[in-house]
Protein backbone atom coordinates (compact mmCIF):
# COMPACT_ATOMS: atom_id res chain seq x y z
CA UNK A 1 0.00 0.00 0.00
CA UNK A 2 2.68 2.60 0.96
CA UNK A 3 4.79 1.86 -2.56
CA UNK A 4 1.24 1.66 -4.45
CA UNK A 5 0.30 5.15 -2.41
CA UNK A 6 3.89 6.62 -3.74
CA UNK A 7 3.72 5.72 -7.36
CA UNK A 8 0.05 6.67 -8.05
CA UNK A 9 0.40 10.43 -6.20
CA UNK A 10 3.97 10.60 -8.41
CA UNK A 11 2.07 10.44 -11.40
CA UNK A 12 -0.94 12.60 -10.50
CA UNK A 13 1.87 15.45 -9.75
CA UNK A 14 1.62 18.74 -12.20
CA UNK A 15 4.79 18.16 -13.98
CA UNK A 16 4.34 14.15 -14.90
CA UNK A 17 0.75 14.84 -15.16
CA UNK A 18 1.43 17.36 -17.88
CA UNK A 19 4.30 15.80 -19.64
CA UNK A 20 2.52 12.46 -20.20
CA UNK A 21 0.09 14.34 -21.67
CA UNK A 22 2.19 16.17 -23.87
CA UNK A 23 3.93 12.57 -24.68
CA UNK A 24 0.84 10.63 -25.08
CA UNK A 25 -0.50 13.29 -27.76
CA UNK A 26 2.88 13.60 -29.46
CA UNK A 27 2.70 9.83 -29.97
CA UNK A 28 -1.34 9.95 -31.29
CA UNK A 29 -0.33 12.86 -33.61
CA UNK A 30 2.95 10.32 -34.77
CA UNK A 31 0.83 7.33 -35.06
CA UNK A 32 -2.10 9.76 -37.21
CA UNK A 33 -4.98 8.21 -36.25
CA UNK A 34 -6.76 10.77 -33.56
CA UNK A 35 -5.24 14.31 -34.94
CA UNK A 36 -8.46 16.29 -33.39
CA UNK A 37 -7.86 13.96 -29.96
CA UNK A 38 -4.16 14.53 -30.24
CA UNK A 39 -4.19 18.51 -30.85
CA UNK A 40 -6.96 18.53 -27.27
CA UNK A 41 -4.13 16.00 -25.10
CA UNK A 42 -1.17 18.50 -26.20
CA UNK A 43 -3.53 21.58 -25.54
CA UNK A 44 -4.51 20.64 -22.24
CA UNK A 45 -0.74 19.32 -21.16
CA UNK A 46 0.72 22.67 -22.55
CA UNK A 47 -2.19 24.63 -21.22
CA UNK A 48 -1.91 23.24 -17.38
CA UNK A 49 1.43 22.92 -17.38
CA UNK A 50 1.22 27.23 -17.96
CA UNK A 51 -1.23 27.40 -15.45
CA UNK A 52 0.60 25.27 -12.85
CA UNK A 53 3.73 27.65 -13.60
CA UNK A 54 2.32 30.77 -13.30
CA UNK A 55 3.55 32.39 -9.82
CA UNK A 56 0.26 34.57 -9.12
CA UNK A 57 -1.91 31.11 -9.57
CA UNK A 58 0.23 28.93 -8.01
CA UNK A 59 0.38 31.12 -4.86
CA UNK A 60 -3.46 31.27 -4.42
CA UNK A 61 -3.22 27.52 -5.15
CA UNK A 62 -1.59 27.29 -1.85
CA UNK A 63 -2.40 29.98 0.38
CA UNK A 64 -5.75 28.31 2.00
CA UNK A 65 -3.54 25.51 3.07
CA UNK A 66 -1.22 28.05 4.66
CA UNK A 67 -3.88 29.64 6.02
CA UNK A 68 -5.51 26.84 7.49
CA UNK A 69 -3.97 27.64 11.12
CA UNK A 70 -2.70 30.56 12.37
CA UNK A 71 1.19 31.42 13.00
CA UNK A 72 2.29 31.32 16.61
CA UNK A 73 3.11 34.57 17.77
CA UNK A 74 6.57 36.62 18.35
CA UNK A 75 7.34 35.76 22.00
CA UNK A 76 8.07 39.29 24.68
CA UNK A 77 11.16 38.88 26.11
CA UNK A 78 11.17 37.49 29.42
CA UNK A 79 7.47 36.94 29.65
CA UNK A 80 6.11 33.41 29.87
CA UNK A 81 4.57 30.99 27.05
CA UNK A 82 1.87 32.48 25.31
CA UNK A 83 -1.58 30.85 26.39
CA UNK A 84 -1.74 28.91 22.82
CA UNK A 85 1.47 26.58 23.65
CA UNK A 86 1.30 26.79 27.51
CA UNK A 87 1.57 23.50 28.79
CA UNK A 88 2.94 21.68 26.08
CA UNK A 89 4.78 18.62 27.42
CA UNK A 90 6.60 18.22 23.86
CA UNK A 91 7.77 20.24 20.46
CA UNK A 92 7.49 17.61 17.93
CA UNK A 93 9.28 18.56 14.56
CA UNK A 94 8.06 16.35 11.50
CA UNK A 95 10.38 15.03 8.56
CA UNK A 96 11.33 17.60 5.70
CA UNK A 97 14.39 16.11 3.50
CA UNK A 98 18.20 16.55 4.18
CA UNK A 99 21.42 15.78 1.96
CA UNK A 100 24.60 13.54 3.84
CA UNK A 101 27.27 16.27 2.25
CA UNK A 102 31.01 15.60 4.34
CA UNK A 103 32.05 18.69 5.92
CA UNK A 104 28.80 20.41 6.03
CA UNK A 105 27.02 21.60 9.24
CA UNK A 106 23.64 19.75 10.13
CA UNK A 107 21.63 23.46 9.34
CA UNK A 108 23.11 23.32 5.66
CA UNK A 109 22.81 19.78 5.12
CA UNK A 110 18.59 20.00 6.25
CA UNK A 111 16.03 21.19 2.84
CA UNK A 112 14.64 24.73 3.25
CA UNK A 113 11.39 22.83 4.74
CA UNK A 114 13.36 21.23 7.43
CA UNK A 115 15.24 24.59 8.43
CA UNK A 116 12.24 26.48 8.75
CA UNK A 117 10.16 23.52 10.90
CA UNK A 118 13.83 23.25 12.99
CA UNK A 119 14.39 26.75 13.93
CA UNK A 120 11.14 27.10 15.02
CA UNK A 121 11.05 24.26 16.71
CA UNK A 122 13.86 25.80 18.48
CA UNK A 123 12.34 29.44 19.41
CA UNK A 124 8.76 27.31 20.82
CA UNK A 125 11.08 25.42 22.64
CA UNK A 126 12.99 28.19 24.49
CA UNK A 127 9.83 29.25 25.97
CA UNK A 128 9.09 25.73 27.65
CA UNK A 129 11.51 24.69 29.68
CA UNK A 130 10.31 21.89 30.73
CA UNK A 131 9.26 20.22 26.94
CA UNK A 132 11.38 17.65 24.81
CA UNK A 133 11.77 17.97 21.57
CA UNK A 134 11.01 14.91 19.53
CA UNK A 135 12.54 14.94 15.48
CA UNK A 136 11.53 12.55 13.76
CA UNK A 137 12.77 11.76 9.93
CA UNK A 138 14.11 8.13 8.65
CA UNK A 139 17.49 7.83 6.13
CA UNK A 140 18.38 5.65 3.78
CA UNK A 141 21.09 2.95 4.43
CA UNK A 142 24.58 4.16 4.55
CA UNK A 143 23.30 7.53 5.54
CA UNK A 144 22.38 9.08 8.80
CA UNK A 145 18.36 9.61 9.26
CA UNK A 146 17.12 12.87 9.18
CA UNK A 147 15.94 12.43 12.61
CA UNK A 148 19.67 12.86 13.46
CA UNK A 149 20.36 15.19 11.69
CA UNK A 150 17.33 17.25 13.11
CA UNK A 151 18.95 16.00 16.71
CA UNK A 152 22.47 18.01 15.32
CA UNK A 153 20.77 20.80 14.17
CA UNK A 154 18.87 21.55 16.83
CA UNK A 155 22.14 20.85 19.37
CA UNK A 156 23.88 23.68 17.47
CA UNK A 157 20.87 25.79 17.84
CA UNK A 158 21.38 25.51 22.23
CA UNK A 159 19.04 22.56 22.62
CA UNK A 160 20.31 20.14 25.21
CA UNK A 161 20.72 16.33 23.88
CA UNK A 162 18.94 16.00 27.21
CA UNK A 163 16.22 17.18 25.58
CA UNK A 164 15.70 15.20 22.39
CA UNK A 165 13.93 11.97 21.45
CA UNK A 166 14.23 10.76 17.69
CA UNK A 167 11.92 9.03 16.06
CA UNK A 168 13.81 7.57 12.83
CA UNK A 169 11.82 4.85 11.17
CA UNK A 170 8.31 6.66 10.23
CA UNK A 171 8.30 6.54 6.64
CA UNK A 172 5.40 9.14 6.23
CA UNK A 173 3.26 11.58 8.19
CA UNK A 174 0.47 8.86 9.45
CA UNK A 175 3.54 6.83 10.65
CA UNK A 176 4.93 9.67 12.57
CA UNK A 177 1.41 10.12 13.96
CA UNK A 178 1.34 6.62 15.88
CA UNK A 179 5.13 7.07 17.18
CA UNK A 180 4.77 10.55 18.53
CA UNK A 181 1.23 9.39 19.99
CA UNK A 182 2.91 6.36 21.84
CA UNK A 183 5.68 8.85 23.25
CA UNK A 184 3.55 11.80 23.90
CA UNK A 185 0.79 9.78 25.67
CA UNK A 186 -1.69 12.20 26.83
CA UNK A 187 0.72 14.74 26.49
CA UNK A 188 -0.22 17.93 25.17
CA UNK A 189 1.96 18.21 21.89
CA UNK A 190 4.02 21.77 19.85
CA UNK A 191 3.32 20.01 16.46
CA UNK A 192 5.68 22.13 14.08
CA UNK A 193 5.68 21.59 10.30
CA UNK A 194 5.30 23.44 6.77
CA UNK A 195 1.93 25.62 6.85
CA UNK A 196 1.01 23.81 3.93
CA UNK A 197 1.35 20.44 5.48
CA UNK A 198 -0.33 21.12 8.67
CA UNK A 199 -3.83 20.19 7.62
CA UNK A 200 -3.11 16.70 6.80
CA UNK A 201 -0.49 16.14 9.43
CA UNK A 202 -3.37 17.59 11.96
CA UNK A 203 -5.94 15.65 10.53
CA UNK A 204 -3.61 12.63 11.07
CA UNK A 205 -2.49 13.04 14.69
CA UNK A 206 -5.90 14.11 15.65
CA UNK A 207 -6.80 10.06 14.36
CA UNK A 208 -3.79 8.82 16.44
CA UNK A 209 -5.42 10.76 19.36
CA UNK A 210 -2.48 12.72 20.25
CA UNK A 211 -3.58 16.31 21.71
CA UNK A 212 -1.39 18.48 19.69
CA UNK A 213 -1.36 22.43 19.57
CA UNK A 214 -0.91 23.54 15.15
CA UNK A 215 2.48 25.37 14.67
CA UNK A 216 3.18 26.33 11.36
CA UNK A 217 6.67 27.40 9.71
CA UNK A 218 8.54 27.73 5.94
CA UNK A 219 5.41 29.80 4.58
CA UNK A 220 6.09 29.89 1.03
CA UNK A 221 2.79 31.40 -0.78
CA UNK A 222 2.76 34.41 0.74
CA UNK A 223 -0.14 35.49 -1.10
CA UNK A 224 -1.42 38.34 1.05
CA UNK A 225 1.89 40.68 -0.17
CA UNK A 226 1.66 43.36 -2.48
CA UNK A 227 0.20 42.31 -5.89
CA UNK A 228 3.45 42.97 -8.81
CA UNK A 229 3.23 42.83 -12.42
CA UNK A 230 6.11 40.21 -11.95
CA UNK A 231 3.50 37.70 -10.31
CA UNK A 232 1.80 36.98 -13.85
CA UNK A 233 5.03 35.33 -14.88
CA UNK A 234 6.22 31.75 -14.68
CA UNK A 235 9.08 30.25 -13.04
CA UNK A 236 10.06 26.84 -11.71
CA UNK A 237 9.15 27.51 -7.90
CA UNK A 238 5.95 28.17 -9.00
CA UNK A 239 5.77 24.93 -10.72
CA UNK A 240 7.14 23.41 -7.02
CA UNK A 241 4.80 25.35 -5.02
CA UNK A 242 1.42 23.82 -7.44
CA UNK A 243 3.41 20.47 -6.65
CA UNK A 244 3.61 21.03 -2.94
CA UNK A 245 -0.58 21.88 -3.52
CA UNK A 246 -1.36 18.95 -5.41
CA UNK A 247 0.35 17.32 -3.59
CA UNK A 248 -1.52 18.00 0.25
CA UNK A 249 -4.82 18.49 -1.36
CA UNK A 250 -4.53 15.16 -3.12
CA UNK A 251 -3.58 13.77 0.60
CA UNK A 252 -6.59 15.31 2.14
CA UNK A 253 -9.22 13.84 -0.25
CA UNK A 254 -7.65 10.63 0.69
CA UNK A 255 -7.76 10.70 4.15
CA UNK A 256 -11.45 12.01 3.81
CA UNK A 257 -12.16 9.26 1.58
CA UNK A 258 -10.44 6.60 4.47
CA UNK A 259 -12.91 8.76 6.59
CA UNK A 260 -9.91 10.50 9.28
CA UNK A 261 -11.05 13.84 8.50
Amino acid sequence: MFLAKKIVSYWLMPLPLCLALLAVGLLLLWLGGRPRLARRILALGAALLALLSNRFLSAHFLAPLEGWYPPIPEFESGAPAPPEISGCRFVAVLGGGHSDIRGLPATSQLSAPGLARIVEAVRILRVLPDARLIVSGPGTEGRPPLAAVFAQAAQSLGVSPSRITQVDTARDTEEESLAIARLAGSGRVALVTSAWHLPRAAGLFNKAGVHIVPCPSDYVARAGRTFSWTDLGWDSESLERSTVAAHEYLGLLWLKLRGVI
